[in-house]
């Protein structure tokens, strides 16, 4: 199974206001080189948490195959929802949190189950900003797609 690094970040101007992610992807190809690939894109109305899932998300769906996939990410929302399995919780609850709210960002929340299955993903915090090169590139890619955001994406939060 090919492994794969995912260093993410989400960004958003106000709460909601124009948000965008950035990913890079680093995996050995076939002839042994090591090769980093940058996505992001941009959304208006939206939220920061949305950008930190939307990262994962598009950053995992541009692998074509199965693939042991380690995310680094400096939401601990993010990684908190799946390393201490808040998820399994909220959709054995009806995707309900502890209290009995809704569990907000439902929609990527499953997309991003789906994918888990998939590939085989492990997630780890990282100190944003913290003068790890992957972590910068990726918010500066947030940060430029957040101001020039033109999709529309009006979830929940």
């Amino acid at each position: 199974m090919k492994e794969v690094t995912i260093y993410t970040d989400g960004s958003s101007k106000g709460n909601p206001g124009n948000g965008g992610y950035g990913a890079v992807i680093i995996y050995t190809n076939d002839k042994g080189e090591t090769i980093e690939k940058t996505i992001s894109g941009g959304y208006t109305n939206t939220t920061n948490n949305r950008m930190e899932i939307m990262a994962v998300i598009k950053a995992l769906q541009v692998l074509t195959i199965p693939c042991k996939v380690q995310v680094y990410s400096d939401s601990q929302y993010l990684v908190n929802t799946f390393a201490k399995k808040w998820i399994n919780n909220w959709k054995r609850n009806g995707w309900k949190t502890a209290s009995g709210t809704d569990v907000k960002n439902k929609d990527l929340w499953i997309t991003m189950l789906a994918l888990t299955k998939y590939h085989k993903v492990k997630f780890e915090w990282i100190k944003g900003h913290n003068d790890n090169k992957y972590n910068e590139l990726c918010d500066k890619l947030a940060t430029t797609a957040a101001d020039a955001a033109k999709t529309e994406d009006k979830g929940d939060g």
